[in-house]
């Protein structure tokens, strides 16, 4: 045990719920949903103590990054989600844009030399961009960079694919799989409670289909990550709920590889009336994610979306990835209002964002295999234009 928790363990101001929780988490024990709810109550510094200890015993000092794109084809969207600021409804197309597979292939074909390992696809669900027709961009996207891992649709995207060829979940995934697609997103995922999701995403896919989706990616040897979006109306009771799903569901299937807090933002979208919540509750939500998701190899701060500082921050709160060098062309995030406006990081930027705060940077691919250890490394020169 390391001095900061023996020092937490012997203090007698310390309330004896969380005294009590500390000692099963240090024992290797798990905490239940009442005790992760009761940890919101709990100071900052017994949180981040309590997760920086899981977090350097499961993954020392290292702090994992990848150098990655996203690629979004449209905004265009058949679903009307109150906090979303990106997509675009039909009947505002003048507002959208929608890529055709050239303009998609005309993208991947200038990173054809780049060290990248991985492209991640997603974006608004349009009615004409099917399961067959992402199955053939898959494919051609193969065509160009066999090595690369595609990381693509969420499972809102992937619910109405299946839905309008008719076919089952299991039948769809195994048609992408077998064009290329190697594991999913985590999006999609926001609140699964259902009276929480009834009033932000009443007409996208239900809780229970996201979570089948996911475990049936699993069956097929897909991995996927997960997310879940905090900072609206949700309570933490909400929080817990959704995180002890998911926990549940990686007991069964041991299929996901990383958990992504995601933060509400309130820029220009149905409910932009609703505050942000602080810096500190950032780090609680991440701080109490790594305590109770204690079955997820992997907690990521998602730097574009929380800004640079914050991140650095949340590595002392026990997140251990924090995404990679995305490069997104497109306005997703500006237009949620993110921190980053032009998200797009250098190796060496990242490199030098993880020494600065005294971790361990790893470059890894999709399923955490290390690429390069960053630790000792020299850069000859700065070049923020690298990948």
């Amino acid at each position: 045990m390391n001095n900061t928790l023996s020092h937490i363990l012997e203090n007698k101001s310390l309330n004896a719920d969380f005294k009590k929780i500390a000692e099963k988490v240090i024992g290797g024990e798990r905490i239940t949903a009442e005790e992760g709810i009761r940890l919101f109550d709990a100071d900052l510094s017994f949180l981040g103590s309590l997760a920086n200890f899981i977090r350097e015993k499961k993954h020392q000092n290292f702090t994992y990054f990848n150098r990655n794109i996203h690629i979004e084809p449209t905004n265009i969207c058949v679903f009307d989600c109150k906090f979303c600021s990106y997509s675009k409804l039909l009947k505002h197309k003048t507002e959208g844009w929608e890529l055709s597979e050239e303009d998609i292939i005309q993208k991947m074909e200038k990173y054809k030399d780049q060290p990248i390992t991985e492209v991640h696809i997603v974006g608004g669900v349009h009615p004409k961009m099917g399961l067959h027709y992402f199955a053939n961009l898959i494919k051609r996207v193969k065509e160009i960079r066999p090595d690369i891992h595609v990381k693509a649709f969420t499972a809102v995207e992937l619910e109405y694919m299946c839905r309008k060829a008719k076919v089952s979940f299991e039948e769809g995934l195994s048609i992408l799989k077998s064009h290329g697609q190697d594991s999913l997103p985590g999006g999609g995922a926001e609140i699964f409670d259902e009276q929480i999701r009834a009033e932000i995403c009443n007409d996208k896919c239900s809780s229970e289909q996201w979570l089948e989706i996911h475990e049936t990616a699993h069956k097929l040897g897909m991995p996927s990550n997960a997310t879940m979006l905090y900072g609206h109306i949700e309570e933490p009771k909400h929080l817990i709920d959704h995180m002890n799903r998911l926990r549940n569901l990686q007991d069964k299937t041991q299929g996901f590889n990383t958990f992504i807090p995601l933060k509400f933002r309130n820029g220009d979208n149905q409910m932009s009336h609703i505050p942000e919540v602080s810096v500190i509750r950032d780090l609680k939500v991440y701080a109490i994610s790594r305590i109770f998701m204690d079955n997820f190899p992997h907690l990521k701060a998602y730097w574009p979306m929380i800004g640079r500082n914050t991140a650095q921050i949340s590595l002392s709160y026990g997140v251990n990835d924090i995404d990679g060098t995305i490069d997104d062309t497109t306005k997703i995030y500006s237009m949620a209002g993110a921190e980053e406006q032009s998200p797009s990081l250098s190796t060496q930027q990242l490199v030098e964002l993880i020494k600065n705060v005294k971790r361990h940077p790893i470059e890894r691919d999709t399923v955490y295999n290390t690429v390069k250890d960053y630790n000792n490394f020299v850069f000859e020169k700065k070049d923020v234009k690298s990948y």
